[in-house]
């Protein structure tokens, strides 16, 4: 069975900085686009960065030049590195991937539990 694992969230002062991780694991024949999304309270659940299999990367015009999405293809990992953070940057962020399971297989998409992100002096 895949998981998505996330790990890296937690309290940082504004202008600081984390480094969000994303494993999957379980039966994975290929990843292909990640992603990671954000929910704050009483929002709704918002795209932040995507990468490609390729390396091909977007991110939402508001983390532009702050936030960089990567990807280790060889642990199955997407990283969301951080900087320059501000409290409006605060929320729960998720990881989200495309998945086949084998050559043939449709793909799917799976998501991490989230890791709760606050940022607050």
């Amino acid at each position: 069975q895949v998981r998505l694992v996330e790990s890296g969230g937690g309290l940082v002062q504004p202008g600081g900085s984390l480094r969000l991780s994303c494993a999957a694991s379980g039966g994975i024949f290929s990843l292909n686009a990640m992603r990671w999304y954000r929910q704050a309270p009483g929002k709704e659940r918002e795209l932040v960065a995507s990468i490609t299999s390729g390396g091909t990367t977007d991110y939402v015009d508001a983390v532009k030049g702050r936030f960089t999405i990567t990807r280790d293809g060889a642990k199955n990992t997407v990283y969301l590195q951080m900087n320059s953070l501000k409290p409006e940057d605060t929320a729960v962020y998720y990881c989200n991937a495309d998945i086949k399971f084998s050559n043939r297989s449709p793909e799917y998409k799976r998501w991490g539990q989230g890791t709760q992100v606050t940022v607050s002096s």
